[in-house]
């Protein structure tokens, strides 16, 4: 079973959730950090990394002794990256989507396409626990390419945790999408139901089951709660705001490793997820 852990905004606990989620398990797990612009559950992992590889996209690279200047390129492409000025042919590979729209379209032959590096993949251990961590290049624009890659290593032996970027933007459609189940995190404020509201509009669309963690729960008001019964979206987890807790996460510390009653709470967590991933199926078949 494939949960990615998302948020409709950042600081809400995303991260947290993910990292004691996998290690409250305690069987074999990936943990898969797709939050690429600023990933940090291996600050919480401490994981071996075993190796690195490079992701790349392909950018055009024109070749002007074959260019007729007819400007195909460039109509066909919606994102302005190809552009013809008099005789010569611009490309800015940071817009560039990789569609691959300006070769075909070129009657000249005169673009070839080019690895261009955008990020890497960090894979390694940590006791039971598979680990994958993606790294945007400083500078990137285009994260979704490096989360598909990340994603091509999933493992369906294990349970797979993705811990997703903040938002509801591209990058987190890519790391949400064809996974069974979305966990979202959120915090009883004014601005998390704000950003909650979108984040649940997303996942409709995408049409999978999602349940919600609400985190500091004692403080803000019960908006959140009402929403979550109007929206029929169940609230699987609540947890308080704990000195303790925010003591664990300023040191890099699951806060189950020192508050280790709420291990029982997650593994109860994730049976719930699998319980309603597998009556969804039930339901559909």
């Amino acid at each position: 079973m494939i949960v990615s852990i998302a948020s409709g905004k950042g600081g809400t606990g995303k991260t947290t959730i993910a990292t004691n989620l996998a290690i409250s398990l305690e069987r074999d797990v990936q943990l898969m950090d797709c939050d690429v612009e600023e990933p940090n559950a291996h600050l919480f992992i401490y994981p071996e990394i075993e190796k690195s590889l490079a992701v790349s996209v392909l950018v055009p690279k024109v070749d002007l002794k074959k260019c007729n200047f007819c400007k195909k390129c460039m109509d066909i492409c919606q994102f302005n990256a190809i552009t013809v000025v008099k005789s010569n042919v611009l490309t800015f590979p940071l817009l560039c989507h990789s569609c691959d729209g300006c070769r075909i379209v070129c009657p000249e032959q005169a673009i070839d396409m080019t690895e261009r590096e955008i990020g890497m993949i960090d894979m390694g251990r940590k006791d039971h626990m598979v680990f994958l961590n993606g790294r945007l290049n400083i500078g990137e624009a285009m994260a979704p390419p490096l989360i598909r890659s990340v994603k091509t290593h999933i493992r369906k032996d294990m349970p797979v945790i993705i811990d997703a970027p903040p938002g509801t933007s591209c990058p987190v459609i890519a790391a949400m999408k064809d996974t069974d189940f979305v966990l979202l995190v959120t915090e009883p404020t004014p601005f998390g139901l704000h950003d909650l509201k979108l984040a649940v509009s997303a996942i409709k669309i995408l049409d999978i089951p999602c349940g919600l963690v609400i985190n500091r729960s004692d403080i803000g008001d019960d908006k959140v709660r009402a929403f979550a019964d109007q929206e029929g979206v169940p609230i699987l987890m609540e947890i308080p705001f704990d000195r303790r807790i925010a003591e664990s996460y300023a040191i890099g510390e699951p806060f189950v490793n020192r508050m280790p009653e709420w291990k029982s709470k997650f593994v109860q967590l994730y049976k719930d997820i699998e319980t309603k991933v597998n009556g969804r199926e039930k339901k559909g078949a």
